[in-house]
Parts: C-alpha cells; sequence; structure tokens
C-alpha cells in the first residue's frame, strides 16, 4: 500500500525508512507513481515512463532484501543516458523508440546500490538548446531551465527524488536553480560517461539533482565508492571568496540582491569573505567554450549530420554548421586557453575554501521555448571545477533564485560539505 507522503522525503530519509522496515521500496514507488499521474500532464517531466516497470523493480528489491546505500529511492534518467529496459529518445525524433542494450555506467551502478529507475526525464535535443515540452512546475508558464529540464522539474515537483542531468554548460546547474532545488556539477569526469550520447567530450559532466545536500552526497558516494561528506564544524566557517564574474553586467536586480545578500549574512555568520577577481585571461572562456561546443558538437554527430539531417532543428543545425567551418586552429587555440586557466585556477583560491558567485542571471524566464542564460554556469564548467548551485532566494516575481558555490578541482566532498553550512546558514528561499 502506498503512503502518502513517501515521495516528498529526502532519498536520505526514504534509505532509511526502508531499511528499517518503516515502509517498503514499493511504498515508496507507488507514491511518487502517484504524485506523476496526479502532475505529469502540467508539468511533462517524462520522456519514458512505465508504472508497472517501476513496480516491478521495487518489489525485487524488496524480495532481495538489503542491497546497497542507495536501496529505495527513486531515480530519473535524462534521455540522453542509456537504459537497457527503457528506451533513449535523445529529445529527438531520429531516435524516437530507439532502445540501447545496455545501461550507461552511473545507470547500471545506482541499480546496483539499489535504486529504482523510474523513468526516462524530458531532454533538450541532444542536451543542446531546443526544448522538449517540460514546464516549470513552480509556474507553468516559465521553463524549467535546460537542458535537463525534465530532470530538474520532477525532482523539484517531488515526482523522483533524485535524477541524473548533464552539463555542457549549464544544464544541471540552471534547471535546479529555476527550479528551487539543489544542483550538483562534479568536478569533470568523476561520474563516469559511459553510456551517454555525447555533445562536447571536453566538456560534458554526468551531474546530480536532489532536494537537499545531503541526498547529494548520497547519490554522488553511491556513485563512486568513496566517503560521504562529513559535517563541517559549527564553529568552522568556510572561507568565502565572492566572484562577480566577467558576466556581472549580465545579471538582473534579482541575482544580484542574491549575491550580495549571502555574502553579507555570511560574514555575519563568520565566515572569512573577501573579493575574489578572476585573471583578464579568464575573460576569452566563454568565447572558447561556445568554439568548445560547437566543434566538438559537430564531429560527435556526423552520422545524424550525414544521414539524417532533416531530422534536426534548424537551430541545431547553424550550430553544427559553425562548427565544421571553425577553423582547427581556433579549435586548438580554445582548447589552450581552457587548460591554461584550469591549471591557473587552484592557485587562485590563495586560502580560501569555496567561490561564491551567481547561479544564473535571473528567475525563470517566461515562457518555454528558450530555457535560459548558460553564461553563469558555463564559466565553471569550462574550469573543470565542481560547482553546486543552492535554493537560497525569491526574486521579484517569486520564484526561486540561487547561488552558486564552486570548489577546487578533486576536492568534491569538502565543496559538499560548505554547501550544506552555508545552505543551513542562509535556509532555503520557502
Amino acid at each position: 500500500m502506498a503512503q502518502q507522503g513517501l515521495n516528498e522525503l529526502s532519498a536520505v530519509e526514504v534509505t532509511r525508512g526502508v531499511a528499517a522496515g518503516r515502509f517498503t521500496c514499493e511504498d515508496v514507488t507507488r507514491a511518487c507513481l502517484a504524485r506523476v499521474e496526479a502532475r505529469e500532464d502540467t508539468v511533462g517531466a517524462w520522456a519514458h515512463i512505465d508504472p508497472d516497470q517501476a513496480i516491478t523493480q521495487a518489489g525485487a528489491l524488496d524480495a532481495a532484501g538489503p542491497t546497497g546505500p542507495l536501496r529505495g529511492a527513486t531515480v530519473g534518467v535524462k534521455d540522453i543516458i542509456d537504459t537497457f529496459d527503457m528506451p533513449t529518445g535523445m529529445g529527438s525524433p531520429i531516435y524516437d523508440g530507439w532502445r540501447p542494450l545496455a545501461d550507461a555506467s552511473c545507470v547500471g551502478l545506482s541499480r546496483a546500490a539499489g535504486a529504482v529507475i523510474l523513468g526516462k526525464t524530458v531532454t533538450c535535443e541532444f542536451a543542446g538548446r531546443t526544448p522538449g515540452r517540460t514546464s516549470n512546475p513552480l509556474d507553468a508558464t516559465r521553463t524549467p531551465g535546460g537542458s535537463s529540464s525534465g530532470s530538474g522539474a520532477a525532482v523539484a515537483d517531488c515526482m523522483v527524488h533524485l535524477a541524473f542531468g548533464t552539463q555542457t554548460a549549464g544544464s544541471v546547474l540552471r534547471p535546479s536553480a529555476y527550479c528551487g532545488i539543489v544542483g550538483y556539477k562534479p568536478t569533470f569526469n568523476t561520474l563516469n560517461r559511459a553510456g551517454i550520447k555525447f555533445a562536447a567530450e571536453s566538456l560534458d559532466t554526468i551531474g546530480l539533482h536532489a532536494r537537499t545536500v545531503a541526498d547529494i552526497d548520497l547519490f554522488a558516494a553511491a556513485l563512486t565508492g568513496r566517503g560521504t561528506m562529513g559535517a563541517r564544524p559549527a564553529d568552522t566557517p568556510p572561507a568565502i571568496g565572492l566572484c562577480r564574474t566577467p558576466m556581472w553586467d549580465k545579471a538582473a536586480p534579482s541575482s544580484r540582491a542574491a549575491f550580495e545578500d549571502a555574502a553579507a549574512r555570511l560574514g555575519q555568520a563568520g565566515c572569512p569573505v573577501r573579493d575574489f577577481i578572476l585573471p583578464e585571461s579568464f575573460d576569452g572562456l566563454e568565447a572558447a567554450r561556445n568554439t568548445l561546443n560547437d566543434v566538438e558538437r559537430w564531429r560527435v554527430m556526423a552520422h545524424e549530420w550525414a544521414r539524417a539531417r532533416d531530422g534536426l532543428s534548424p537551430e541545431l543545425q547553424i550550430i553544427l554548421e559553425r562548427g565544421g567551418k571553425t577553423p582547427h586552429a581556433d579549435y586548438l587555440t580554445a582548447l589552450a586557453l581552457a587548460e591554461d586557466c584550469r591549471a591557473r585556477m587552484t592557485g587562485l583560491f590563495d586560502g580560501l575554501d569555496v567561490i561564491l558567485a551567481p547561479s544564473a542571471n535571473d528567475e525563470a524566464p517566461v515562457g518555454l521555448d528558450w530555457t535560459g542564460d548558460p553564461a553563469f554556469q558555463g564559466l565553471w564548467t569550462t574550469l573543470h571545477a565542481p560547482a553546486i548551485t543552492l535554493p537560497t532566494h525569491q526574486g521579484a516575481n517569486g520564484m526561486p533564485v540561487g547561488i552558486q558555490l564552486i570548489g577546487r578541482r578533486y576536492e568534491d566532498t569538502r565543496l559538499l560539505a560548505d554547501a550544506d553550512w552555508v545552505l543551513n546558514r542562509l535556509g532555503a528561499w520557502r
């Protein structure tokens, strides 16, 4: 029997409840499916969901007994990530109904850890710019962000506890910020990328959506085999660098206000805070990321370009054509700038624990034909740094506005512990 509210619990609470015998994996799954049934017509988060299949998975977990740290938690999978038992449609008519033979690594590891793979979430076309049907669960007239649109919306609407996204520029953090949840982009290649449809191989990072930092930590630990983050002592606040970034003029008043308020309140809470200004050479990273994206998308989509071009959106065709015409020397220049900035980045921390920056330029825009500006996320993606968005503030229109924390490469558990400390001090947006 389904128990009301199990879909609203955190993943940590679900796994503990299942382990203690307070409810079953099937109870949890049925609660999530009931929420999907009630809300999917409005939100449109799912590219594929089969209730019977999900219940069968949950029943098998109940019969098997203890299986792993995610036992009973439900997971949504962005529809560019392969699943052996569900279609992977890529957000494109070209792949409508296509069924891979194997799970992507991240999906297989989730199953091994005891998660229920609830279904495939809507993605923008090939994890790019052309959106699907998903709307923001907080306001159906607004975008949920992209390209991990369905993943962000499904977690925010309590249809699922956890979800996978991918980020080439801002495709995990922006949907999370727009939908008022926690979004985490690990250090580049922390989560194995076997079994995804690449957009840009030098940038693509598998990321995670959840409603709490502890859930992100649980999910990441299960997928990597590392330990959990541990807690930063309450009396040892993190040292924070305040980075307005070269795109500060793009930030709307709501985003600027969230940044400044967070900085002020964290300073009052005892955090050492100081301005953090990137060197001028970093100003070119946005253009470099665009070059890498264009060229690498063109290369990875050689088959679709040659054999199924009419099935590509006009916008994607323009991007691919531009990538194909980009001189190789320009591509190498972009690679070199990105590598140089990554090499310099760790030294720039200089005693800081994390960097605070805007998550996005504003609240979620009205309309479903554009998923928002990726500039505030793309900078850190290009640097391969771990980043997390926290749902701390509310904008002028009543929608969430997040703040972003960035850590040193490969120090992801430290970033998560600092993020948990910060969110506990600032509180969630509502």
